[in-house]
């Protein structure tokens, strides 16, 4: 019968330092701690690691160890368990000063501080309504570009982006019945 697998609290694997060219997995749950390896042997150089937290400690260096013995005392770190959207509700009520040192604490926090969606949700909480011009301008330069341009700046970049736009359509207008032209003139001189 097959075992549903428990989440796990810490999953790390590597090669061990020099000379040992073996492999090794450290698996942490909530109920188990699972130490593999594997022996890859070169020229006979061996070298025997005695006890496991030893192991780890050589393997992996003395910061996993002591997070793995953490994990195995119950002090886990679940505010880094918790679903992306829930991180993204708290940090709403963060100050920016706040979120820049939030983004500093890990690369978790750091990926969640620079998404698109934290700025987008924190452009949308900082204003009232967002027009649909600076929602395309967001898709274009991205909502952080966005939040940290002042309004005045939004609205020529809109403006130019219409600009842009309009001349754009305009002048694939004039290519086409340029183009339309040329295709009657030579009908005209083929007859």
């Amino acid at each position: 019968m097959a075992k549903v697998q428990e989440e796990s609290l810490l999953e790390i694997g590597g090669q061990g330092p020099a000379p040992i060219k073996d492999y090794y997995h450290l698996l942490i749950t909530s109920t188990q701690v699972i130490w593999r390896w594997w022996k890859i042997s070169l020229r006979g150089i061996t070298q025997r690691i005695f006890g496991r937290q030893h192991a780890v400690k050589i393997v992996f260096g003395p910061g996993i160890l002591n997070y793995s013995l953490d994990l195995c005392q119950g002090q886990a770190d679940y505010l880094l368990r918790l679903p992306e959207s829930i991180h993204l509700k708290i940090m709403s009520h963060l100050d920016l000063e706040d979120v820049a040192r939030l983004a500093g604490t890990c690369c978790r926090f750091k990926q969640l501080c620079s998404s698109e969606e934290f700025w987008e949700q924190t452009v949308r909480m900082h204003w009232d309504t967002v027009p649909a011009e600076v929602e395309e301008l967001a898709e274009e330069l991205g909502w952080r570009n966005v939040f940290f341009t002042n309004k005045l700046q939004l609205q020529k970049q809109i403006s130019r982006r219409k600009q842009r736009n309009q001349s754009g359509a305009g002048a694939a207008h004039l290519a086409r019945v340029t183009w339309m032209s040329l295709l009657r003139a030579s009908s005209e001189s083929s007859l």
